[in-house]
Order: C-alpha cells, then sequence, then structure tokens
C-alpha cells in the first residue's frame, strides 16, 4: 500500500485489514482518536513502536515523555512539523 492508498483509508471506519498495528495506530491517530492510537503503540515493544510512541507524546505536549520514547526507538528528538512526521513514519512503516 502505498502513502496515498493509505491516506484514502483515512475516511473508512475502520483502518485498513492489511495494516500492520502501528500503520492502524496512525490511522487511529490521523482520525483524532490519540487515546485509541497510544494504546497499539503503548503495547509494541520494539523501536518502530518507540518510535510512534515518542510521535503521540510529543503531539500530547508530554515533550519529556516523548525524549524518552524517542531514546528508545534510537532517535533523535524531533523538532519538524507532527504533520510531517506522521508522514515520515507511515512512509517508513509501509515501505516494509
Amino acid at each position: 500500500m502505498t502513502l496515498d492508498e493509505f491516506r484514502t483509508t483515512l475516511s473508512d471506519k475502520e483502518p485498513p485489514q492489511s495494516a500492520s498495528l502501528l500503520v492502524a495506530a496512525l490511522w487511529h491517530d490521523a482520525r483524532d482518536d490519540w487515546n485509541r492510537a497510544h494504546q497499539i503503540a503503548q503495547d509494541i515493544e520494539n523501536e518502530d513502536g518507540a518510535w510512534v510512541h515518542a510521535y503521540l507524546h510529543r503531539k500530547e505536549g508530554d515533550l519529556g515523555n516523548a525524549a524518552y520514547w524517542y531514546r528508545r526507538a534510537r532517535r533523535p528528538v524531533c523538532d519538524i512539523p507532527l504533520e510531517s512526521e506522521w508522514t515520515e513514519i507511515v512512509a517508513s512503516l509501509l515501505a516494509r
């Protein structure tokens, strides 16, 4: 699935069935369901899960917690616009 194809699913009732859990988390985030996105991301204990978790806490405004999760993801603390980081994460996860 391409990023553009993924974006078209944002008007659907559910995330695409082919989406990984982390892509589904970002789908929920894009639909303003931060809590559901966070619930999914916090249960995935790898670097990608930490990256999504970091992004979500940055979006929430909890920068200290976000910094912790960026370290767990082995990534620098992000300072690009949230929309750009969301796109970067989704594109990275879809490319796998």
